[in-house]
């Protein structure tokens, strides 16, 4: 009985092994098993211990059963999103101690369970976001998970979080709940977490935005809000507390600001003296800039040092008004982004005020010259490093310098794609810029117009035919994209150390373009270093793979089959049956030449002298002489009743019967009708037969045919079956 047990053991593994080769591949012989995207209704069973990774993403999985993972204990990634899982046994999850990410998102879970978390100590990654519960439950289903490092739940359902549902989480990574229908929420709910390095919550209910951001204000490093209507706030955000803020960055989202709201935000966030750093990202500004500006002058100052503002949309921008009376607000602002959101001035006044700035961007606006004079003013950016005016509407490369120069500590400037087309002889710039970006503006030539001051210059993607500047302080030159056809002498330059001249017309290299200076790297392509090497070995390549798809085509015999598939086709197009006047023959009979004997001297002689007799099609006799093959065979079969197929090992083998075969499978099988009748005169092993033809084995396996029996009293029973068969 023993022995009986462990052989019956080990037949079910085997089965279960060759379950899951069949259902998933990839999990045979691999650690990484992927069954994502194969239709799956269940986990597939069968599953070992070498399995670390298991993706069965995007099936149609509806449950997880307490047996389906037991023996995947190794498991480190179980990936389960896009699924239509409504139901999770208990235990499922207990043997996967060692599983570090668990994705259950895009499910239709209604409710979350404690106890399917409540073994996996190891897991670092959860994600349960876009199913359909409306809430955690009265506890926290997270009281096990001491390791949790990333957290993303909620769905469209989801509304109400309350006291208790985060206990057993003490430090998170990331945090981002999808509460966008977000309905009831319990003052403290999220303060039992200690720390969160990044929390992104989607939020359109702003009656609860304060009290959540109240109790974020001590754990959460960067909190990121979403799709929020930022609302008109009166109580203070800061509570009576001895604890220090930890808050030091608040991004925006997609949300939606009014004068008055952003008003009253600029003067409460003033209040959280962590804050460092502001964003808005995607959002929409009601509003023509009147702010409340008494209000925020006499709140005290700001502590933020860096504002970033990202494709904002002011409606009516035009009007929006000059933020005067602002300018107390903006000495300590260390770094400003304010790019895609179609600026076209700073008033001087106000840039005057921009004591402390290092770093400005406004790239992808709509600053033209005339208004980059009153941006930039006598006395404006006092402090200000680096500057970016890429992707604006700059015309005169002249004018840019000029203005630029009035800036006394500029290092970095940035001018690349504005449309200059020209550039002047000489040019007035800042006497310490080091970095020049004139990349994709339009410069026919390099002049004296670059200063002598830089170290890094990019003048690519112009139409530059040749560089001869002297830049005695240059270390690198960024020309890709020109039409360079020699390289820049190296005396001018003497201290280069990176040079890219990428897609140039560059023809050779000499060793005197060099004057002894020896090059440390180069970094070319195989195609620019080797081209006629490299087009041969195309060539070569190419013509190996004709020839090698010429054999293959020759040994599988593929133009037969394309001819055959061609005919098939123009067949399809003719209706399924020639009208009953056409039909000439009672049944087509497919055979192999080795049973022709069988065919044509018995079958023939009984079923042609019958009374009545039967007409038959044979190739031998009734097809047209010089007519292509497949057309005999589509016309025969179609001015036929019956396709009778005399099937023996012979038949199999044979080239031409398979030939046949395929017409037959096409034509006939595929329309699912019932004219073909199976004559086995042999038996045949069932894996003798082509695998291509698996409706032949189909029909095999559940249609009756006729066996060519040995005795003559059967043999005659076996000619009234088939007299029948073609007579219905």
């Amino acid at each position: 009985w023993q022995v009986l047990a462990i052989y019956m053991v080990l037949a079910a593994n085997l089965s279960e092994q060759q379950e899951l080769k069949q259902a998933c591949p990839s999990c045979y012989a691999s650690r990484i098993c992927n069954c994502s995207s194969v239709g799956l209704d269940f986990i597939p069973p069968g599953l070992t211990a070498k399995i670390t990774v298991l993706n069965l993403a995007h099936n149609r999985i509806k449950h997880i059963r307490s047996q389906d993972l037991q023996q995947a204990v190794s498991l480190r990634a179980l990936l389960l999103q896009s699924n239509k899982i409504s139901s999770i046994d208990e235990d499922s999850f207990q043997p996967l101690a060692k599983l570090e990410l668990l994705d259950l998102s895009n499910n239709s879970l209604a409710h979350l369970s404690p106890v399917w978390f409540g073994h996996l100590f190891s897991l670092q990654h959860l994600h349960l976001q876009g199913n359909s519960y409306r809430d955690l439950g009265e506890s926290s289903p997270f009281l096990s998970l001491r390791n949790l490092s990333s957290l993303h739940l909620g769905n469209a359902q989801f509304s109400v979080i309350r006291q208790g549902n985060f206990e057993g989480i003490e430090l998170l990574h990331k945090l981002w709940i999808d509460g966008s229908n977000l309905s009831q929420y319990e003052q403290g709910s999220l303060k039992s977490i200690k720390k969160i390095d990044h929390m992104i919550i989607n939020l359109k209910n702003s009656n609860i935005f304060s009290e959540i951001v109240r109790d974020l204000l001590y754990s959460v490093t960067w909190l990121e809000v979403r799709e929020i209507k930022l609302p008109f706030e009166e109580k203070s955000l800061v509570q009576n507390s001895t604890h220090p803020f930890r808050i030091q960055r608040l991004t925006f989202k997609e949300a939606l600001f009014t004068d008055q709201s952003i008003s009253r935000a600029i003067v409460l966030l003033k209040e959280i003296t962590s804050l460092k750093e502001l964003q808005a990202i995607d959002c929409v500004l009601e509003g023509k800039g009147k702010w409340n500006t008494d209000e925020i002058a006499s709140s005290g100052q700001s502590f933020v040092e860096t504002v970033t503002i990202i494709n904002v949309m002011i409606q009516n921008f035009h009007l929006f008004f000059d933020l005067d009376g602002m300018e107390s607000q903006i000495n300590k602002l260390k770094r400003l982004t304010i790019s895609s959101s179609k600026v076209f001035m700073v008033a001087c006044k106000l840039a005057q005020h921009f004591s402390s700035l290092l770093y400005l961007d406004f790239h992808d606006n709509l600053l033209v010259n005339r208004r980059l004079n009153e941006t930039i003013c006598k006395g404006s950016w006092p402090s200000l490093e680096t500057l970016n005016l890429s992707q604006n509407s700059l015309k005169s490369l002249k004018e840019t310098a000029e203005y630029t120069s009035r800036l006394p500590k500029l290092n970095n400037l940035d001018i690349s794609q504005n449309n200059f087309g020209e550039i002047p002889d000489v040019c007035v710039w800042p006497n310490t810029l080091k970095y020049l970006n004139l990349s994709s503006t339009q410069i026919p030539k390099v002049t004296n117009c670059i200063p002598q001051t830089l170290e890094v210059l990019d003048v690519s993607a112009n139409n530059l035919k040749e560089f001869g500047l002297q830049l005695p302080l240059l270390k690198e030159l960024y020309l890709t994209k020109n039409q360079l056809k020699t390289l820049p002498g190296a005396a001018p330059i003497p201290n280069l150390v990176a040079l890219s001249v990428r897609r140039n017309k560059l023809n050779s290299l000499s060793k005197e373009e060099f004057e002894g200076t020896q090059v440390g790297s180069v970094h070319l392509s195989l195609m620019e270093c080797h081209r006629s090497l490299v087009v041969s070995l195309i060539c070569v390549l190419v013509f190996l793979v004709i020839l090698l798809l010429v054999a293959v085509g020759y040994k599988y015999h593929v133009v037969w089959y394309l001819r055959m598939t061609w005919a098939w086709l123009r067949a399809k197009r003719k209706p399924k049956r020639a009208p009953p006047k056409d039909i000439c023959y009672d049944a087509f009979v497919s055979y192999s030449e080795n049973d022709s004997d069988w065919v044509e001297n018995t079958m023939v002689r009984e079923l042609e002298q019958a009374c009545p007799p039967f007409r038959l099609c044979l190739h031998k006799r009734d097809f047209v002489p010089g007519k292509w093959i497949v057309d005999n065979i589509i016309d025969s079969i179609e001015k036929s009743r019956k396709t009778l197929f005399v099937l023996s090992e012979h038949f199999v083998q044979s080239e031409w019967c398979k030939y046949e075969l395929d017409f037959s499978h096409f034509r006939l099988f595929d329309e699912n009708n019932d004219a073909a009748i199976l004559i086995l005169l042999e038996p045949i092993q069932s894996k003798a037969i082509p695998k291509r033809f698996c409706k032949l084995r189909k029909i095999m396996n559940t249609k009756t045919y006729l066996e060519w029996p040995a005795g003559e009293e059967q043999q005659q029973v076996f000619w009234e079956n088939l007299k029948g068969a073609l007579k219905s």
